[in-house]
């Protein structure tokens, strides 16, 4: 069987037409299989590990940033400003990834009350010891963030410095290219499992902004891939991130000249109903199955993203072990950090 190291002709072929990038994560991930929750659930499973694509800038996030962040030296930017909740995934790595560029850093992390914003722990701790300015906004105003981003824009404008704004997630037509090109590293995974036959196969992730399912569906798109790509959504739902994924999908198609064919309700693929309690709130059957997992494969989920999309694969698997094919490839997107504020909700189950 080949190595991952090997020389990638799908890569290749995104990378002859993708915008500049910055090679921030260490890639490839591997692929490896789950075979004990496997063998439970009835199916071929395997994991990519996008929660190895560095330590603390581990998981999905970097990808798209070495775009962005290209872009945003490009562009000439001396400070990066982007947004999210207080345990944010994507803001702590954007942080890291300033520090690491010189660049300056400014974040709008969403919390119930701005007067008395929370302890500093995890992503947060991460995000000062990076060197990030936090700017506490409440959930109304981060409704409105394009006007907070402009009003801090503007005053780093004033102060002599370059801004370079970066939505939630990184999330837009640059960024999305993170995960055109992890799409290549995974048709290069799946050749490699097809050597021992050929199955059915489908590729499931969570989707919280859009921009890592739009990027998987491009890619399929781009490399005319046989497979399918499921996102389970763990927040708003199935219309809103038709919209979301579908207008980055749209936009790049557009911006890049792409000659492939795209429709939102045949290419977007979104499993709705495993929100559960809300974003970042986890349900006692959500975080039994991450220690579970934990305990039978040394795999650890996050409570916000891939603990609620394995839980909704595994219901869906459980009604019925032949609806996402023969083989399931579960997307790691990290999140590691996010399980340390749930550690009271955790004690009853360990």
């Amino acid at each position: 069987m080949r190595t991952p190291q090997e020389p990638n002709p799908y890569a290749d072929r995104i990378d002859a037409i993708a915008p500049e990038r910055l090679p921030l994560a260490q890639c490839p991930t591997p692929v490896q299989p789950m075979p004990r929750i496997g063998r439970e659930l009835g199916v071929d499973l395997w994991v990519k590990r996008d929660d190895f694509t560095g330590a603390a800038l581990s998981g999905n996030k970097i990808r798209k940033l070495e775009y962005t962040l290209a872009d945003a030296l490009a562009r000439g930017a001396d400070t990066v400003l982007t947004c999210g909740g207080v345990q944010s995934n994507h803001c702590r790595a954007t942080a890291l990834v300033a520090a690491r560029l010189g660049l300056g850093c400014t974040l709008l992390l969403r919390v119930a009350d701005p007067r008395v914003p929370p302890p500093l722990e995890a992503n947060s701790l991460l995000d000062r010891l990076a060197g990030a300015r936090i700017v506490w906004v409440s959930p109304e105003d981060y409704r409105q963030r394009a006007a907070v981003f402009a009003r801090e824009a503007d005053a780093l404008v004033r102060a002599g410095r370059r801004p370079y704004i970066i939505p939630e997630g990184a999330s837009d037509a640059v960024g999305a290219w993170g995960y055109v090109r992890a799409m290549s590293e995974l048709a290069a995974d799946i050749a490699r499992l097809d050597e021992d036959g050929v199955k059915t196969t489908t590729v499931i992730h969570a989707t919280g902004s859009g921009g890592t399912g739009a990027g998987l569906v491009l890619g399929k798109l781009i490399l005319d891939l046989d497979l399918r790509v499921v996102g389970v959504n763990v927040c708003d739902d199935r219309a809103y991130f038709l919209k979301a994924s579908g207008d980055i999908c749209r936009e790049v198609i557009d911006r890049c000249r792409l000659s492939v064919a795209f429709s939102r309700e045949r290419d977007l693929e979104i499993l709705d109903g495993y929100v559960g309690d809300g974003y970042a709130l986890s349900r006692p059957e959500e975080l039994a199955l991450i220690a579970h997992v934990c305990r039978l494969e040394g795999i650890v989920l996050d409570p916000v993203y891939t603990g609620k999309a394995f839980y909704g694969m595994v219901q869906q698997l459980k009604a019925d072990p032949a609806v996402f094919g023969q083989r399931v490839v579960f997307l790691h997107t990290g999140g590691l950090f996010g399980l340390f504020p749930k550690a009271s909700e955790f004690n009853a189950l360990i």
